[in-house]
């Protein structure tokens, strides 16, 4: 994971309600850039071990002596290299050649991807798994980078080796996804996310919009760790909740390295992003060490940046909870939609006037305890003959309206039929929520067909 530093690229632009905060309903997935060679047909016959339907369905035990094995090798190649991994020194390189001449030997498609910053050449290894629906792309990635001042064994060693272990279990089994599964690490995280954002920034508008999700995993690892859950997108989270949730471990939410890891470069994008993390530089509280065991009072990695990060620096419970983990996303979202929360459904059509009166139709939540989530999912289908000039809004059971489309007169669509997302965390979640519609098109018909909000 990076410092906070002032020297970084610029920041893509963020959308706004009917942008980025506006997801594509489903999840969707992207193709790799130009550099990205295509993936081949089917894996090599050498590189998948023969399977039952049933077993290549149930995500793997990820084993940890593997994931152990790779930080191993991550540290030996450091201490070849004058101790560390680091944007343009040789540790790097020879870093991303052991994770590539792996993945090449499981019948992955590889892409080394080059770019430039600060007077040196750094790399992204793209790694491809054959088949799955092109326009449906699920990616995991991790930083492969170290600081200068260490190897990097738990930031972000821990992560980079659980997402190639994870990569290679998928050719073990020959897992079968529906949707088409990438790889991804990247260099000079260090230096402010410079690698993700140049694979981010040549992406075409297209190849994003196919994005299934971003899975994040920075620093997995940590010594004295907690379980912490990237909040940016409430499906995805549950996922990962539901995860732990079996295993008996309660996690939080995820606040210390918010825009400070890669996942800041897919979402600055427009693209729905997961992950997990262990803790950095933080002080575990007593509350904490209470939940997940641990020292209170101490940081959650004391090596964070520092020559001490190396394999002596590994929570081996830690480390194998959380690459068990990536397995389970890689399986459960690999293998169809992102499992949706409970939904509360308006199937009624309801008109629309075209006097530019508007029109609500009604969803009532109940049984739910606190509020709604940070990011409610709102679906709606809507019917028209119109060229897009409505004004769309959800209205909270106190009458709070969230704004979801405004009216565009250059819209020619005929229909609505999007997800979008917004931040309605300060209302309690039961209670009879609206979706406002208002046509201020001339002479235009139509009606709301079903909209939902899932939680």
């Amino acid at each position: 994971m990076r410092l906070s530093v002032s020297r970084q690229l610029p920041r893509l632009p963020r959308r706004g309600i009917a942008g980025a905060a506006i997801a594509l309903a489903g999840l969707v997935a992207t193709a790799a850039p130009a550099a990205t060679a295509p993936a081949p047909a089917a894996p090599s016959t050498a590189a998948t071990a023969a399977v039952s339907p049933a077993a290549a369905l149930a995500p793997p035990d990820i084993p940890l002596a593997n994931v152990k094995a790779h930080l191993t090798q991550l540290q030996s190649i450091a201490s070849a290299n004058g101790g560390n991994r680091a944007h343009g020194r040789p540790g790097y390189r020879a870093s991303l050649d052991y994770l590539k001449a792996k993945l090449d030997a499981a019948g992955y498609t590889t892409s080394v991807q080059s770019f430039s910053y600060g007077g040196a050449t750094g790399y992204n290894l793209i790694a491809d798994w054959p088949g799955g629906d092109p326009n449906q792309v699920l990616m995991a990635g991790a930083h492969l980078d170290s600081v200068s001042s260490g190897a990097g064994i738990n930031d972000n060693g821990s992560g980079s080796a659980a997402v190639l272990e994870t990569a290679l279990a998928v050719s073990r089994t020959g897992f079968q996804s529906g949707k088409h599964l990438r790889f991804g690490w990247w260099g000079a995280e260090e230096q402010g996310l410079v690698g993700s954002r140049y694979y981010v920034n040549n992406l075409p508008a297209a190849e994003r919009s196919k994005f299934s999700g971003y899975l994040n995993f920075d620093m997995i690892g940590s010594p004295n760790p907690g379980y912490f859950v990237y909040d940016d997108d409430v499906q995805l989270e549950k996922v990962f909740k539901d995860y732990f949730a079996g295993l008996g471990v309660p996690t939080e939410i995820e606040t210390e390295g918010d825009g400070r890891s890669d996942h800041a470069s897919f979402k600055n994008a427009g693209i729905r992003v997961g992950g997990l993390f262990t803790g950095a530089g933080r002080t575990k509280t007593a509350a904490q060490a209470q939940k997940w065991g641990g020292t209170a009072g101490q940081a959650f990695d004391r090596c964070y940046h520092s020559s001490c990060d190396t394999t002596a620096n590994i929570n081996d419970t830690a480390l194998d909870r959380n690459s068990d983990a990536v397995a389970h996303a890689i399986w459960t979202l690999g293998a169809g939609s992102v499992p949706p929360g409970d939904s509360y459904e308006n199937t009624a059509d309801v008109a629309i006037p075209d006097n530019g009166a508007a029109v609500t139709s009604t969803v009532t939540v109940s049984g739910r305890t606190g509020n709604a989530p940070p990011t409610l999912s709102v679906g709606v289908d809507i019917r028209h003959t119109w060229r897009g000039d409505l004004v769309i809004d959800l209205l909270a059971p106190d009458g709070t309206a969230y704004r979801l489309k405004n009216s565009s007169g250059n819209d020619s669509a005929d229909d609505v039929i999007a997800t979008y997302t917004v931040n309605a965390s300060t209302e309690p979640a039961n209670g009879d929520w609206k979706l406002r519609v208002q046509d201020v098109g001339p002479q235009d018909t139509g009606y709301i067909n079903s909209w939902k909000l899932t939680f």
